[in-house]
């Protein structure tokens, strides 16, 4: 068998071909951030949260009680974005904060009767197209959609990056958006 040598016209070729998938994997990406961004929009319009707050009281509901720290790192936030949307989800009714009775340093947080009902209410944090195409495949297909985005993410270098379960749009310079 012959060595593989490349001519000229299967470099171009490999050069468009990388060129197209440059431009194809930004257009996915921008079509996922705007379908995330049109059912934030709809989470917060129909239920009055927004999807970083549903995520947390999700965490809440299925963990409690936790610290905020500890929320923190089960949502993929920082400490100061959980202490803001937990002081939101308390003006709301929907968690309460309660000191521990043998360390008063340790607070935790508990979801209330109108949290468990929210939830109940509140559609899945997944777009419901997608949360039900999602149910609909093989799970070895869903293992290699969820490694792939894993994979996405490593690649961007992106693991430190704060990120909500659902994306926001805004300004690049603005530091943190009012409402996490």
């Amino acid at each position: 068998m012959q060595d593989f040598v490349p001519d000229k016209n299967t470099i171009i070729n490999s050069e468009v071909a990388q060129a197209s998938y440059d431009l194809r994997i930004l257009q996915a990406l921008r079509r996922i951030i705007r379908a995330v961004d049109i059912h934030s929009r709809r989470l917060s319009t129909q239920h009055k949260i927004t999807g970083p707050q549903l995520a947390c009281l999700l965490t809440i509901k299925e963990h409690s009680p936790l610290t905020s720290a500890n929320l923190a790192k089960k949502v993929y936030l920082s400490p100061s974005t959980v202490v803001g949307i937990i002081d939101r989800l308390e003006d709301k009714k929907l968690v309460e904060r309660k000191r521990d009775s043998k360390d008063r340093r340790q607070v935790y947080i508990y979801i209330t009767k109108a949290g468990r009902v929210l939830i109940a209410a509140a559609p899945s944090l997944l777009q419901d197209t997608l949360s039900t195409s999602l149910i609909e495949l093989p799970e070895i297909e869903q293992v290699v959609i969820t490694s792939s985005l894993e994979k996405l993410v490593d690649l961007m270098e992106a693991r430190h990056i704060d990120a909500a379960p659902l994306l926001e749009t805004g300004s690049i310079s603005a530091e943190k958006s009012p409402e996490k």
